[in-house]
């Protein structure tokens, strides 16, 4: 079946190739032209009948000497650019490059483009994202919209760049929008000056590779008063450092098996001869779970995309509250990381949500496992789900069984029927339904 699919992606690689050349080369004036040549050579044919042909052959004499006259840009640059730490899908990410002149002639007319690493996937991941689009687009179905090309990057915005002295150097404010989560790889800087007709672009590139982690977008979410109460953490005095009350003396006692050397009080040994210990008042505070589901065929998909989204938005506004979270998902691996006072902070949970990809090798099982293995530290769960099936539900049910209070999240595509509360039809507030295209709105009602 592959071996269909095989000339469909290398006509895909080709043409996007060729696209991605000639956006770069061509000035806009250049377009035109080009324009004008393909409509006058189509209408032209016929000579006897018409002179368009005249037309055709003088655009293509212009667009012929504009390339040509591309071979003869020869100056040398150097380019060093400036990146903040992150960015963040689908904002607008600023930041400066410096460009110095190395030749001893001023240079002028000059447009600056960065490089971004090929974006074009190989044929597996390709092959991957196009079945994933079959089984989810029904034919004759019009009204089904089609997802946008996970594979795009970002949108780059080319910037003019000042006449440069010889030997001069000048700063260039840059800009780009980042279409999706992840590590964007730059690989170079390329500085382009137009041909004497302004129709073609002349190239000189500048390696210059660099990276900049993209975070989740993320959407604002008002004050939720988030269920659960203080619970005691077995050995927790580490973790709950200004968090909840710790390090409250209390008492001396008789050293016990697994007790911490640290808490041996040194002074009382040494008078009775048999090892004592401080004992200290137990460590209560509030610990949430924030649970992301993430099993799904689709590796690029926007269920899994706005998941991971609503996940930040939840980690952002939790990590500024006196309390402990707990991020849970399964990847190739399952994974627990925990931030709040006095341990990870925002920016490090942002960056593991950056980088969650879609797990295909295990089921839901390992996540409830996961999950249920570290409930008993637990004040209360949000679940943000890609479906509401039945494993799910019955996940929430156990956890309600537990005494766990939860709050649900399941994020769904535009038209879709939305799903009953199930489990917690009884507790509707705790229940919320995710239109994509809508979640900022929705999320916005929270309480």
């Amino acid at each position: 079946m592959t071996f269909f699919y095989k000339p469909v992606y290398w006509s895909y690689c080709v043409t996007g190739g060729l696209w991605h050349w000639a956006a770069r080369r061509f000035t806009p004036a250049g377009w035109c032209v080009a324009g004008g040549a393909v409509v006058a050579g189509a209408v032209g044919l016929d000579i006897e009948n018409t002179v368009t042909y005249q037309s055709f052959a003088l655009l293509l004499a212009f667009l012929i000497f504009a390339f040509a006259s591309s071979f003869f840009f020869r100056a040398r640059f150097s380019a060093t650019r400036r990146l903040p730490r992150f960015g963040t899908a689908g904002l607008t990410l600023q930041y400066q490059i410096q460009v110095q002149n190395l030749t001893a002639k001023m240079q002028a007319g000059l447009t600056l483009l960065d490089d971004l690493a090929d974006a074009r996937p190989p044929f597996d991941e390709w092959l991957e994202f196009q079945l994933a689009e079959s089984r989810r687009i029904r034919p004759f179905r019009v009204s089904q919209r089609r997802e946008k090309n996970p594979f795009r990057p970002a949108t780059l915005r080319a910037a003019e760049i000042p006449p440069l002295t010889p030997k001069g150097e000048v700063t260039v404010a840059m800009e780009l929008v980042p279409l999706r989560r992840g590590i964007l790889q730059f690989t170079g800087v390329t500085i382009a000056r137009p041909d004497p007709l302004g129709l073609f672009r002349s190239f000189r590139r500048v390696v210059a590779p660099q990276t900049v982690l993209i975070l989740p977008k993320r959407h604002p979410l008002p004050a939720i008063a988030l269920p659960g109460v203080m619970k005691y953490q077995e050995g927790g005095v580490a973790l709950a450092a200004n968090v909840g009350r710790s390090e409250e003396f209390v008492a001396l006692r008789d050293y016990r098996h697994g007790d911490p050397l640290r808490h041996i009080h040194w002074r009382s040994w040494a008078k009775t001869g048999r090892p004592i210990v401080k004992e200290f008042e137990d460590e209560f505070f509030v610990r949430h779970a924030l649970v992301l589901d993430t099993f799904t065929d689709e590796p690029h998909g926007e269920l899994l995309e706005e998941a991971v989204s609503v996940a930040a938005s939840f980690a952002c506004t939790m990590l500024t509250q006196e309390s402990l979270l707990d991020l849970l998902f399964v990847g190739n691996q399952s994974y627990c990381f925990t931030a709040g006072r006095g341990l990870g902070q925002t920016d490090q949970m942002l960056e593991i949500l950056a980088s969650v990809r879609n797990c295909r090798d295990k089921n839901f099982g390992a996540l409830e496992h996961l999950v249920l293995g570290h409930i008993a530290v637990v004040s209360g769960c949000i679940c943000v789900l890609q479906r509401w099936d039945e494993a799910r539900k019955k996940f929430v049910e156990k956890m309600r069984a537990l005494g766990v209070p939860v709050m649900v999240l399941v994020i769904v595509r535009p038209g879709e029927r939305k799903p009953e509360a199930g489990p917690l039809r009884d507790a509707p507030e705790n229940f919320h339904v995710l239109e994509i295209g809508r979640i900022a709105e929705e999320l916005a009602k929270l309480k």
